[in-house]
Order: C-alpha cells, then structure tokens, then sequence
C-alpha cells in the first residue's frame, strides 16, 4: 500500500533547522573533541569543514527538489492554452 501522505513544508524545513541546531550542540561537539589528529588537522575541526558544507549541500539538494516540485505544481494548476485567435 502507497502512502499519499507528504511531509509539508514548514515541517521539512523544520527538521533540517533541528538537525543543524544538533550538529552543533554539546553531544556531537563532545564526540568529535577527541585528541585525534587525521593528516595532522584535529578531528573537531574536520568535524566543522566536512560537516558543515554537507549540511549546506542537503539544504540545497532539498531545494532543488522543491523547486521541481512546485514546478510541476504550477503546470498542472495552469496549463497553457494555445489560441489561434491571439488575445488582444
């Protein structure tokens, strides 16, 4: 069985604020201050170079994917008639 039931948009962008708002509080910060050197660069500083530009990335994959959305939306809500006669 196939659910028709989406996730609104106030509720997804949302989400992806509480997911961010997380990444940058006290648990994942304690997990990656570790004394951990990867290429001679600390671990909680990969943790911010790495994290941050893939949470940009989500956020833009995310609003590509609603701009087709709407997009289609917006063609099937006015579809475009072609009238031989013109309007003027």
């Amino acid at each position: 069985m196939k659910m028709g039931r989406k996730l609104p948009l106030k509720d997804a962008w949302l989400i992806l604020f509480v997911l961010g708002v997380v990444m940058l509080n006290y648990p994942f910060l304690h997990i990656f201050n570790k004394d951990v050197l990867i290429f001679d660069i600390p671990l909680i500083i990969l943790y911010f170079f790495i994290g941050w530009p893939f949470s940009v990335f989500v956020v833009y994959l995310f609003s590509i994917y609603l701009g087709r959305h709407s997009d289609q939306k917006t063609a099937e809500k006015s579809p475009v008639t072609n009238s031989p006669e013109g309007s003027t």
